[in-house]
């Protein structure tokens, strides 16, 4: 086959010759026309498939003779070898793609044999931690179910050893009884014969008692006039001596002279040293309550002093749940109240106000703790009682005040009782008085206290009172937020601590329940709920789990405790019918931790020189 490797492969393949066919008469006729001999269909096709070209093959045997003869023969046999070596090269490539393809599949078998593996260890692994758990949580309600039991029976055995002692009681009880029924008995008859015994004896020496008496009666006459006569004598022979001897007389004079003017000496300067302690060391009336600690109430309670020495600065928002806003604000307010007492620099007066509850006498107890103040708290209800002896008392206050080492955050609650305006018709000459003497001493800035005022009411407080406060701070009610944590904070005090520490009395038990979702319900339930009036919802919880037969705290108490307490505020808010008020005070509330200047406080139209040394 050596001479197909000369041929070109791209040179055309001549034409077969037409073979011609001789028909009946002789005449050539094509192969497959009609007329022809066989040109039917059989005819023709046994024509086509006996008819043979063998041109091509000659053309072909012609080729392969000359490309023998030919002087290329030998480049066209290396130029075939080279195609084939080519060609079993390529293959031997494939050959290796294959073999690379199926060490691809293999290892990506092996990952994925692996993956599989990894995930059938974590479903173990998660199988074995579900099964973990399981076991964990049997074990658990075994070992809730041994505590049930284990109290159970000691419910039961406390339950004998009472009736045991009640027996015992009622037998001892019984047995004393009786021993006293025959005691008494015995001591009637005793009685009875000692009595008859001594009448006898007494009328039979009758005539003796009644000349021992006349004898006794005697002697002591005749005593008592020998005393008489002799005191006479004696007391008229001095005190004629004492008049004849002029010198006793002006001694005596001197003597009751010096000893009266001693006397009334004696007196005023107690008086002094008595007003001096009480404005300096003791408490002032109107002060209900103070974490300084007079003298004798230290020397009395010595441990409760040391450890108000030693208390450490507190947190001025630790235990209070106000808005985020708000606690920014305070918290800002605390900072600086705490470096101006630091700095020995003058302290600022502040107005909180809103509705009651909402926290502002906590944050004034907690604001001293934090900036490490003394605090003194009183109410303006008890100063309009005190008539004219008021300005006595709001002097002695201030006195009192300043003498704080410590510095002092002085907190009037329900300031709008007594610093109300001036302008009022319902205000006292006495209670003018003392709001004049309030404003004479709160005239400057100090710094050896600072003013905290507490409103329901502010726009009822004086234009002056108004002109000394520097910041204004509203405390409203809480809102969703805050009312839930409120309730989980109070839910926690008033019934998980006492479930969980217990006491020496009775101790709370919880149902089952998800604390969480019943606190948002709970929240949802008090809109218009202060701070105070959640505590007090989480008391009544308390109390609800203590008056029930087995000490369960139940989450259908819980809300219907819930419920019983919006009702219950919606009713006292029904009783507010001065509507006209509550606009104008809400007027002055804005949102939380908003602080508004006394000139907007007051409808001023400009600042005073206070003001302008207030920044």
């Amino acid at each position: 086959m050596s001479w197909l490797f000369g041929m070109n492969k791209n040179a055309p393949i001549p034409d077969a010759p037409q073979v011609p066919v001789l028909g009946d008469g002789g005449e050539s006729v094509a192969p497959g026309a009609p007329g022809a001999e066989g040109g039917g269909a059989d005819g023709g096709y046994r024509s086509e498939a006996y008819s043979f070209d063998s041109t091509a093959l000659e053309r072909a045997a012609k080729a392969a003779k000359d490309l023998e003869s030919s002087k290329f023969a030998k480049e066209a046999l290396q130029l075939s070898q080279q195609q084939e070596i080519t060609r079993q090269q390529e293959q031997q490539v494939k050959v290796k793609e294959y073999e690379a393809t199926i060490e691809q599949l293999k290892i990506e078998q092996k990952r994925v044999e692996g993956e599989q593996r990894r995930k059938y260890l974590e479903e173990e692994n998660r199988q074995a931690k579900l099964k973990t758990e399981y076991q964990d949580q049997l074990a658990r309600r075994r070992y809730e179910d041994q505590l049930v039991q284990q109290q159970k029976m000691q419910e039961e055995n406390l339950r004998k050893q009472e009736d045991s002692v009640a027996k015992q009681e009622a037998m001892r009880r019984s047995t004393l009884e009786h021993e006293m029924e025959l005691r008494a008995k015995a001591d009637s008859k005793r009685i009875e014969a000692e009595t008859i015994a001594r009448a006898k004896v007494e009328r039979e020496n009758q005539d003796l008692y009644l000349e021992q008496i006349r004898l006794k009666a005697k002697e002591h006459r005749s005593t008592v006039m020998e005393g008489i006569s002799t005191a006479g004598s004696v007391l008229g022979a001095g005190f004629q001596a004492f008049l004849n001897d002029w010198d006793k007389v002006v001694v005596a004079a001197g003597g009751a002279s010096l000893l009266a003017l001693g006397y009334f000496t004696a007196k005023r300067a107690t008086g002094v040293t008595a007003n001096y302690i009480q404005a300096r060391l003791g408490k002032p009336s109107l002060i209900r309550d103070t974490s300084r600690t007079p003298l004798f109430q230290a020397i009395k309670h010595p441990v409760d002093t040391v450890q108000k020495i030693i208390a450490k600065p507190q947190n001025a928002l630790s235990g209070i749940v106000l808005d985020p806003a708000l606690e920014s604000r305070l918290r800002d307010v605390a900072l600086a109240t705490k470096n101006t007492k630091l700095n020995r620099g003058m302290y600022r007066n502040l107005l909180f106000y809103g509705p009651p509850g909402t926290g502002k006498t906590m944050f004034a107890k907690k604001l001293a703790m934090h900036s490490d103040m003394d605090y003194a708290i009183l109410t303006g209800g008890d100063v309009a009682p005190m008539g004219r002896d008021g300005v006595t008392a709001v002097h002695k206050l201030f006195d009192w005040a300043e003498t704080s080492k410590k510095g002092l955050i002085l907190f009037v609650d329900e300031a709008d009782a007594f610093l109300r305006k001036r302008s009022s018709e319902t205000i006292s000459e006495d209670l003018r008085s003392t709001l004049n003497a309030f404003l004479f001493r709160t005239g400057e800035q100090s710094d050896k206290f600072m003013m905290v005022l507490a409103s329901n009411t502010p726009e009822q407080l004086d234009w002056a009172i108004n002109d000394r406060l520097d910041e204004v701070v509203e405390f409203a009610l809480p809102g969703k937020d805050e009312r839930e944590r409120l309730v989980r904070l109070y839910f926690e005090k008033y019934v998980l601590l006492p479930a969980v520490e217990g006491s020496k009395g009775r101790r709370l038990k919880i149902e089952e329940m998800d604390y969480g979702s019943l606190c948002t319900e709970v929240a949802e339930k008090t809109v218009g709920m202060s701070g105070r009036e959640i505590a007090k919802l989480g008391v009544a919880w308390q109390a609800g789990g203590y008056a029930s037969e087995d000490g369960i705290v139940t989450r259908k108490m819980i809300i219907e405790k819930a419920e019983d307490a919006v009702l219950q505020h919606n009713k006292k808010m029904a009783w507010l019918s001065d509507e006209e008020n509550r606009e104008n005070r809400q007027v002055l509330y804005h949102k939380p931790g908003s602080i508004i200047k006394p000139s907007d406080a007051v409808s001023q139209l400009g600042f005073t020189a206070r003001d302008f040394s207030k920044f």
